[in-house]
């Protein structure tokens, strides 16, 4: 078993949002969100303590943190904290601070833990300068000097198997039991990747009968971090009734699945947050480094983070004045702005250079009153993931999102009254955008599992069961059909429109009736309702006698798509439309 102090944890030096080291800076001490402390010091050490994992479905966005300089100004930032408990707090840990001699792993390495198979494994860790470290596993030995506090070795590619024993050795020795080699994939996204499988619709059966040795956990705890950290506070878990209910239930039941199919060991890193947009999860230099998200990302957040500032200053008047009078005070709090890179800093950077095959991403909620920058922001996103890693294009699978109302508790009579524009369709399209631009990326369709009048449906079986199938097409090259059929091409004649479909597998069909969900329009742009037929195995012919010189087609284009068009090999088309018409979304020139 390997011991860890948290409270040792050496990590990066702090920088500012250009990058830099902070001129000056004595010690800055932060407070995340899961009471993870840090303390950067002059001589650019950093050290993180008294880390909790919270919950793992909390939804509060509180942040805090501070800074004591000397010789500079003050990093623009967070609220102050009283200088007295920064100084106490410093002196408190002095004794601390001396590096510490022994060999440290990062957590992501446990008892456990599942080794990518088939690529080079990259071990990393920290010791004292000059300090010879030695991993060994299986038949290899590998064996490097540490410098600059730190070590890296890389493991020839493994074999699907085990348990196996892992050692790290320098002064001291570090034993890890329990070791597996199989397939690794990070689960990142917002609330419905973080939705936990305790809270899934029906998966009580689930939970009791989760046991799998060769299905092993990680979460990564939610902290936002100004720097990119090294290390997290969490570990490696057997999957089991006692270790998977606060998991999540796509990550979950996507792992069951692929290692159902497999055969093999699945590890699973699961790193989300609910409400994050997607601008969180990217580094810095990315968006520093492109003039467009310079300007409406980093520069858009710093005028919304003085406008919180001054809201916050105001409600906190109002609360002292109202108390001060004995009056109730029933004003909610103002809400925090999301940081750009926060989350990429806090919870992707301490992953990485951690061999894994792929990803799965639930996410998009929260952009889609940006649907036209996400087309080019999401995209930016997994090629920043995909420079970091250092892995090359791995394979990364999307959630499209799923049908919702937004609250407006309307029929489905009213809902269907007339076809009408949508930003959460436009980002559905951005995805498929960026689907069909970036190599290697998969969608998982799910215009059949949304909740009308909740934007996190609970049924999440289909969700995980169809990454898994996208996982098997894209990362595997198995030859199944388990993609969903998408738009190819459309041909206008005799007043109608014949639209082809990729990806169609066995043919495609209607469920329960007669198609629905096409619409159509001709050159004034205005989309009616269309009868729609399938013609072959690929092919839907469309038409309306509304229109006749149709120019456009659509299909699911809404908030919440009425639609029942599928392969016969049981998954539902993706939404599209074949015009370029503007975007309710698109910038207002």
């Amino acid at each position: 078993m390997i011991s860890r102090n948290p409270r040792q944890m050496q990590l990066k030096p702090a920088k500012s949002h250009s990058g830099t080291r902070l001129p000056g800076t004595v010690v800055s001490i932060g407070r995340g969100f899961d009471r993870a402390f840090w303390i950067d010091c002059l001589n650019g050490s950093r050290r993180i303590f008294g880390m909790r994992n919270n919950d793992s479905f909390q939804m509060s966005h509180g942040f805090y943190s501070s800074s004591l300089t000397i010789g500079s100004k003050r990093e623009s930032g967070f609220a102050k904290a009283p200088l007295v408990f920064v100084i106490a707090l410093w002196l408190a840990l002095a004794a601390q601070w001396v590096l510490n001699a022994d060999v440290r792993l990062p957590a992501v390495f446990s008892d456990h833990m599942v080794l990518q198979q088939g690529i080079p494994v990259t071990v990393w860790g920290w010791a004292d300068n000059g300090e010879r470290v030695t991993v060994e596993f299986r038949n290899q030995k590998v064996a490097t000097v540490a410098a600059d506090g730190k070590w890296r070795v890389r493991l020839k590619p493994l074999r699907a198997g085990g348990p196996d024993r892992f050692t790290v050795t320098g002064k001291n020795q570090i034993t890890l039991e329990d070791v597996l080699v199989g397939e690794v994939w990070v689960c990142s996204g917002q609330s419905n990747m973080e939705w936990p499988l305790r809270a899934a619709y029906n998966s009580k059966p689930d939970i009791d009968s989760s046991e799998n040795p060769n299905l092993r956990l990680f979460t990564v705890p939610k902290v936002r971090a100004l720097a990119p950290m090294d290390d997290v506070n969490s570990r490696w878990q057997k999957c089991g009734p006692d270790t998977v209910p606060g998991f999540s239930a796509v990550a979950y039941y996507f792992g069951r699945a692929l290692q159902r199919d497999r055969g093999v060991p699945v590890g699973l890193i699961h790193t989300s947050w609910g409400g994050s947009p997607a601008e969180v999860w990217m580094s810095y230099d990315v968006l520093a480094n492109d003039p467009e998200w310079k300007r409406d990302i980093l520069g858009s957040y710093e005028v919304t983070r003085r406008n919180y500032e001054k809201a916050l200053a105001q409600w906190q008047k109002e609360k002292a004045e109202a108390e001060a009078a004995g009056k109730k005070f029933e004003k909610g709090r103002p809400w925090e702005p999301w940081r750009p890179t926060e989350l990429y800093n806090g919870m992707i950077a301490p992953l990485i250079p951690y061999a894994i095959r792929g990803a799965i991403w639930y996410q998009g909620e929260s952009n889609a009153g940006r649907a036209f920058q996400y087309r080019r922001l999401f995209a930016d996103m997994i090629r920043n993931w995909r420079r970091d890693w250092g892995q090359g294009d791995f394979t990364f699978l999307a959630v499209q999102l799923a049908p919702w109302d937004k609250n407006r508790k309307r029929p489905i009579s009213e809902i269907t009254a007339a076809p009408t524009e949508s930003d959460w369709a436009e980002l559905r399209e951005a995805q498929c955008i960026v689907a069909e631009t970036l190599p290697k990326i998969g969608l998982a369709v799910i215009t059949d599992v949304g909740d009308k009048d909740d934007i996190h449906p609970t049924k999440k079986v289909p969700v995980g069961e169809r990454l898994a199938l996208a996982a098997r097409v894209i990362a595997y090259r198995e030859r199944i059909n388990g993609l969903s059929p998408a738009y190819d091409s459309v041909q206008f004649q005799g007043g109608k429109a014949v639209v082809k479909f990729k990806r169609v597998g066995s043919g495609l069909e209607a469920r329960g009736g007669e198609l629905t969900g096409f619409a159509i329009a001709g050159p004034d742009r205005k989309f009616v309702w269309a009868k729609a037929e399938i013609v072959g195995p690929d092919k839907v012919v469309v038409s309306s006698p509304e229109v006749p010189n149709p120019v456009a087609v659509r299909y699911g284009w809404a908030d919440y798509p009425v639609v029942n068009l599928w392969s016969k090999d049981g998954l539902p088309a993706s939404p599209f439309r074949t015009d370029d018409f503007p975007m309710v979304t698109a910038p207002k020139k």
